[in-house]
């Protein structure tokens, strides 16, 4: 019998057991290959304001027309990110008794699906997610003492990051820059590490569920396996690896803030049959009473804290298996007009 570490195996086989036939993931055709669009940022501190204000209209447009891009000279060096590849490695080859029950990093290892009730609600994956709070604490990381300096300095760089885009886009809404830096608190920031173990025994497995972000956006790093695929044009499409550029995409809150003008895009990573594979990403989210409501009228979304929003997906995981996202929150009589954006937040998904 196929092994696995975490034991994955287990877990599906059971939940394969139990399933119907309606149950069961659908195949996967094979997906077109996308580009996404590719923004320099050191174009946002050129001396020429044309060059600056261009940049900041290729971030915008983007974050509307594909609600993904990715970005090259980030801030980010190559020896800080081989650094942290290597590191999270290390970590992750850690038997699985261990990364379960030794407490590291704020106890948030995290595998499979707990809430998953049939097998396409699961995940071919495990993880660490944890608060910005967490990452100076020395304490969560035990035997891994050269991880903290790495994650530290990566950690501040990722939010350093996520901080001047979100600033791009806020200004680009009529608001100042500094609004992020007011709403936004390292409590409820997340690094999270993902690892995607090789897969042989069904390619209809997912290493991660169509999902959303519930934050405001995500900042990924991967490594050049790929497997990441978004929706675009009501099709998959999957993202060409670029072990240059960080992927940056817009998440749940932003899209309700901007009244829709930025998407938060349904996406989803893919298993690979031989070989595993790695990412980081770093949630940009407000603080857990910050209030979320359309910066223009007539709104689409009620208001609401970003408590309440989490709760309401963690609700509906719970007892569903399903993330609902923002639907749950329009108003009355705007369902039948915005069916067509929030579409893409309707499906299965997890919560990020």
């Amino acid at each position: 019998m196929i092994q696995s570490d975490p034991p994955l195996l287990d877990h599906y086989g059971a939940l394969l057991c139990h399933s119907t036939q309606c149950d069961e993931p659908q195949s996967r055709l094979i997906m077109e290959e996308c580009q996404l669009p590719l923004i320099d940022l050191s174009d946002l501190s050129s001396r020429d304001e044309m060059i600056r204000q261009a940049c900041a209209a290729a971030i915008c447009r983007a974050s509307s027309e594909w609600g993904f891009f990715q970005v090259v000279n980030h801030g980010l060096s190559p020896q800080l990110v081989g650094k942290m590849r290597s590191e999270q490695v290390k970590l992750f080859q850690t038997p699985f008794e261990r990364k379960a029950i030794c407490g590291l990093l704020n106890n948030s290892y995290r595998w499979g699906s707990p809430t998953a009730t049939c097998p396409k609600q699961f995940s071919w994956s495990e993880a660490f997610h944890v608060p910005l709070t967490k990452v100076l604490d020395e304490a969560c990381y035990g035997e891994f003492t050269s991880l903290r300096e790495v994650m530290i300095e990566f950690a501040s760089a990722m939010s350093k990051l996520a901080r001047l885009l979100a600033g791009v886009l806020t200004e680009n809404l009529g608001y100042g820059k500094e609004v992020i830096d007011n709403i936004c608190d390292q409590s409820t920031c997340f690094l999270r590490l993902n690892h995607y173990p090789a897969c042989p025994i069904s390619p209809e497995i997912y290493g991660l569920v169509p999902h959303t972000d519930s934050d405001f956006l995500t900042i990924l790093f991967q490594d050049e396996v790929g497997g990441l695929q978004l929706m675009k044009d009501s099709k998959w499409v999957t993202v060409k690896p670029n072990q240059d550029a960080l992927i940056v995409n817009i998440g749940d809150l932003f899209q309700a803030w901007s009244n829709d003008v930025y998407k938060s895009v349904e996406h989803n990573v893919v298993t690979n049959a031989k070989m595993e594979r790695y990412s980081i990403a770093y949630f940009l989210c407000p603080s857990y009473d910050s209030s979320i409501g359309s910066f223009t009228e007539p709104s689409i979304y009620r208001k609401f804290t970003f408590r309440e929003y989490r709760d309401q997906v963690q609700e509906d995981v719970r007892t569903t298996g399903y993330k609902v996202g923002l639907p749950r929150f329009l108003l009355e009589g705007t369902e039948d007009l915005t069916r067509r954006k929030v579409s893409n937040t309707t499906s299965q998904a997890t919560v990020r």
